[in-house]
């Protein structure tokens, strides 16, 4: 017999955060379905407080608390069995963050899990990532956010090692990643490539999503170093209102898609991969497949 449970995942990001509800559809003899049933982001952009001031300020408190309780009723609309809410770079660098935390659930009853990049990096991989890498070939897995970017390396379908470095699109926007935080971010990509002959890259985040889809290209399909170089130009030579208004970028995309495009043409030059595949998957995504296997 069919049974349909929804579930829901909040992802508290440096630029937005993000609200997933899916439907868990189970059938004896048959795999477990996951289908996205709404998807609601807000970007309040937490990390432009932290990264600069330390701390998240009371205008954006006051948001970010309309916002969750918002959540907590489309939660309620739609009858959401289980949920997670995780945080990550903005207010784990928050010097305000866990007291934060403490005073959205006191107001909107929703309990906030700030996590670390290795958590992250952990959760990501129960996603449908897994189809995507084959296991004769090895992978740099490379997702991009508003101040944390998290690299991964698969080798034989398996994690070989990870790390999370303080370099975002919302940091790079400020200008406060410093060339130290580069060059720690590229020495680790040529210690855990080098000893591998062929190297492909994974990009995940809103901003490679983005890219994918102005790119025209079919699911499945790869993005090439070349390509990105020439969209990072184009890019760069608009104007902000010209993104807004030629490629319908919103307003809180338009700035941090080139910082972004930065980072994974950084990572694909280091690594010296030529082509990216972009699966669409994200933290979101994982958190259900977590709860899914926990509570199943």
């Amino acid at each position: 017999m069919l049974s349909i449970t929804k579930y829901a995942a909040i992802d508290i990001g440096s630029n937005a955060i993000r609200l997933l509800i899916a439907n868990v559809i189970e059938q004896p003899g048959y795999p477990t379905l996951f289908r996205k049933n709404a998807l609601v982001r807000v970007p309040i952009r937490l990390g432009e407080d932290v990264f600069i001031n330390g701390e998240i300020s009371e205008v954006n408190q006051g948001r970010m608390i309309d916002a969750m309780k918002a959540f907590r009723l489309l939660m309620n609309a739609h009858q959401v069995v289980k949920y997670r809410a995780c945080a990550t770079s903005a207010m784990r660098d928050a010097s305000n963050g866990f007291a934060f935390a403490k005073a959205v659930k006191k107001e909107t009853s929703i309990a906030i899990d700030i996590i670390d990049g290795v958590e992250e990096a952990a959760i990501i991989a129960t996603t449908d990532l897994k189809t995507f890498i084959k296991e004769d070939r090895t992978y740099l897995y490379v997702d991009v956010g508003g101040g944390s970017t998290e690299l991964t390396i698969y080798h034989m379908g398996k994690i070989v090692a990870s790390k999370s470095f303080k370099i975002g699109t919302v940091r790079l926007l400020n200008d406060l990643v410093a060339s130290e935080d580069w060059d720690l971010f590229k020495k680790w990509i040529v210690e855990h490539t080098l000893v591998y002959p062929h190297i492909d890259l994974i990009g995940s985040g809103g901003n490679i999503n983005k890219v994918f889809k102005l790119s025209s290209k079919k699911p499945g399909k790869t993005l090439s170093f070349l390509y990105l170089t020439q969209l990072y130009k184009e890019l760069n030579e608009m104007s902000y209102e010209e993104r807004i208004v030629k490629l319908s970028l919103n307003p809180d995309r338009a700035d941090v898609i080139i910082p972004a495009i930065r980072i994974y043409l950084q990572a694909m030059k280091t690594s010296k991969g030529k082509q990216i595949i972009v699966p669409k998957i994200g933290l979101s995504d994982g958190i259900i497949r977590r709860l899914y296997q926990v509570t199943s």
